[in-house]
């Protein structure tokens, strides 16, 4: 029997969430005959994790889901026992990259990544916890039908299921590499009361993470659609795209990955910002590798933690450094682009080190376009006072450090692909320990 992971990274209270993914692996189990481990990997404090364990106790009782939860500490020591086990030089910078102090969207996920590996599991399914299902006739649309119908199957099998084909004909010997949706609701980064208050000086904060030399006609495209996802309308019918995947179309709230994906190029681990997790999306749609796009959207919504006080400073900041982030994301961008094909091995598998090797071109930019985009920012909160502008003043003052950050994590990055294939080697021989019960 095919296991798969089904995975929901969480550091906030969310036992409801957790509730309606463990309705999504018994849905799974029972109508594909696979065995969904249902993993949820909890930061949060002990009051939630304790409700979050009745969830997942729940969700593990249903017939062919075996769940798995895990508080930090269990997944430190899982971590430590592969890492000692991989042989790795620099054991402890590793740990650091693995399980940082601070919130890495990215890392989350590669513990997620690793821990399939020990678990045996041939894909990876990956939710949020700020989101919820759509209903259709009083039942839920799970995005776990499209991605089990389509992912790990030869692109030239997948093509009658779907509602259209967009793959060059010299691919269609490939493998669906990943399947993914979007998500509804409101956007995914959370800027509304910008937006409410000075719409001028939103559009402006938005665009900054348009490239430099984009014209003012495609800043303002890019603005219009950023973050949006799928709109407001809601799920009617089931539409399925195969071909390559545009990464502005899909969510990591709602999105799934073929082994050969992620047992061969992790995520960025860089803490304390957004988007970093999206890098395989443009990975794979500049390499050539085979997705599916469908319209099982997940709703999406805000919680209240990052809209006043410390938690708005903090959001604040992480949206800065995904700015940051664009200067070496946007040359990695165009450098894949130019690789293309030359990112497969000869069996279409990607080679990590000729992406490790771009990683590593991206840390010798220059920092000049970086510094602009901090002192608009900096400069366009100051104009609003208030909670802007404390965070203004805090960016001003963190500049050097956000600046030498944004290098960093891309050093940081090209030194976690190198070592992944044989972390990923020894996970799989790794016992998985402090798991729940089943």
């Amino acid at each position: 029997m095919d296991k798969i992971c089904l995975t929901l990274p969480t550091n906030r209270a969310c036992a409801d969430t957790i509730e309606a993914v463990g309705r999504e692996a018994a849905h799974a189990a029972h109508h594909f005959g696979v065995e969904v481990h249902l993993l949820v990997l909890d930061s949060a404090d002990r009051p939630a994790f304790t409700r979050h364990a009745r969830a997942v106790h729940t969700a593990g009782l249903a017939p062919g889901v075996v769940a798995h939860h895990l508080d930090e500490a269990g997944q430190r020591a899982f971590l430590r026992a592969a890492i000692d086990r991989a042989g790795l030089a620099g054991p402890e910078r590793m740990l650091a990259l693995m399980l940082p102090p601070a919130v890495s969207y990215g890392a989350c996920t590669n513990r997620a990544f690793l821990i399939a590996a020990a678990l045996g599991c041939r894909s990876v399914h990956r939710r949020d916890s700020d989101s919820r299902y759509q209903e259709q006739n009083g039942e839920p649309v799970f995005p776990i039908g499209q991605e089990l119908a389509f992912l790990g199957r030869k692109a030239a099998d997948a093509a009658g299921s779907v509602t259209e084909v967009l793959l060059a004909a010299e691919h269609t010997d490939r493998t669906v590499a990943m399947v993914g949706g979007s998500f509804v609701g409101v956007p995914s980064v959370d800027l509304t009361d910008l937006q409410q208050r000075a719409p001028d000086v939103h559009r402006e904060v938005i665009g900054l993470w348009a490239p430099a030399a984009w014209s003012e006609q495609e800043r303002e495209r890019l603005v219009d659609e950023s973050f949006k996802g799928a709109g407001t309308e809601p799920f009617t019918h089931d539409r399925t795209v195969l071909g390559p995947v545009d990464p502005m179309r899909v969510d990591m709230c709602n999105i799934a990955f073929h082994h050969e994906v992620h047992e061969r190029i992790p995520l960025p681990p860089a803490t304390d910002t957004i988007g970093s997790d999206y890098f395989l999306f443009h990975l794979l749609y500049h390499a050539g590798l085979p997705g599916v796009l469908h319209n099982r959207h997940i709703v999406n919504f805000h919680t209240d933690e990052r809209k006043t006080g410390a938690g708005f400073t903090a959001y604040q900041t992480r949206y800065a450094k995904f700015l940051l982030s664009m200067l070496p994301f946007r040359f990695l961008h165009e450098r894949m682009a130019q690789e293309g094909g030359a990112l497969l091995d000869g069996l279409h598998r990607l080679r990590a080190e000729a992406v490790s090797g771009l990683v590593r071109e991206s840390t010798a930019l220059d920092d000049e376009e970086n510094v602009h985009r901090l002192d608009t920012l900096t400069r366009s909160y100051r104009t609003l006072g208030g909670a802007y502008a404390r965070t203004a003043e805090s960016l001003h003052r963190q500049g050097p450090r956000l600046l030498a950050e944004a290098r960093a994590d891309m050093e940081d990055f090209a030194h976690l692909i190198d070592a992944w294939e044989p972390l990923v080697h020894a996970a799989r021989t790794t016992p998985l320990h402090g798991k729940g019960r089943p």
